[in-house]
């Protein structure tokens, strides 16, 4: 940042009497320029076992796949960021579910918000896809996911169901009455906190490096 955005005068990086963090001054207007971390917010559409992906037409790691997501706008909630930007990148309607990851991101100012959702009908690729397509998770492709937000998300999902799936085994060897009960407890993948908690983390420099390299 060089100049003010308030007066057009030429701004200074400094710490602010009272701060305690450097921030651009203006010393012309007096105005102090704040800079924060941005949200990402986003979904994991669900369709039965398939989840949806959407292949990137922009850059940063276009042709690249991803869930779809994107920065929060001002006077809009998480949870319409998120529905907004499956419309947007899909074409997609979706029921949204809990909060599932929450990814810090500090070396590049990014918070990620993954909402589980499951999808209501179809859909098709939007202006910043190249395709979109739904997959089993042994079609998932690893080696082309766009960011590691992504493909940890994804890890903790199949994680979750697979803990899932092992416990309706056991209650399958139950009476007829409590397998009813286990079937029921994993429908609706999306509104089940029980079965899939929120995970939060942090990506650190290293783990983009396996992306972007090391500029």
């Amino acid at each position: 940042m060089n100049f003010c955005s308030q007066c057009g005068e030429k701004v200074r990086f400094a710490v602010p009497e009272g701060d305690d963090r450097s921030r651009y001054l203006c010393d012309a207007c007096g105005t102090i320029h704040y800079q924060n971390p941005r949200i990402v917010a986003g979904t994991l559409p669900i369709s039965g076992s398939k989840v949806l992906l959407c292949k990137r037409a922009i850059a940063p790691r276009k042709g690249y796949w991803t869930l779809p997501a994107g920065y929060m706008e001002n006077a809009e909630t998480t949870q319409q960021a998120a529905m907004r930007e499956t419309w947007e990148e899909a074409f997609a309607e979706v029921d949204l579910g809990e909060l599932y990851t929450l990814i810090d991101l500090p070396h590049i100012n990014q918070v990620y918000m993954i909402f589980l959702a499951d999808l209501l009908g179809g859909f098709s690729a939007g202006p910043e896809s190249l395709e979109v397509a739904l997959f089993e998770e042994h079609e998932i492709p690893w080696d082309a996911l766009a960011f590691p937000t992504i493909e940890r998300t994804l890890q903790h999902y199949y994680a979750d169901r697979k803990s899932v799936a092992d416990r309706k085994s056991v209650a399958d060897r139950k009476s007829v009455a409590d397998r009813k009960n286990a079937a029921d407890h994993t429908a609706g993948v999306a509104r089940q906190r029980a079965d899939y908690p929120l995970h939060s983390s942090t990506i650190m420099p290293e783990d983009r490096e396996r992306y972007f390299g090391s500029a």
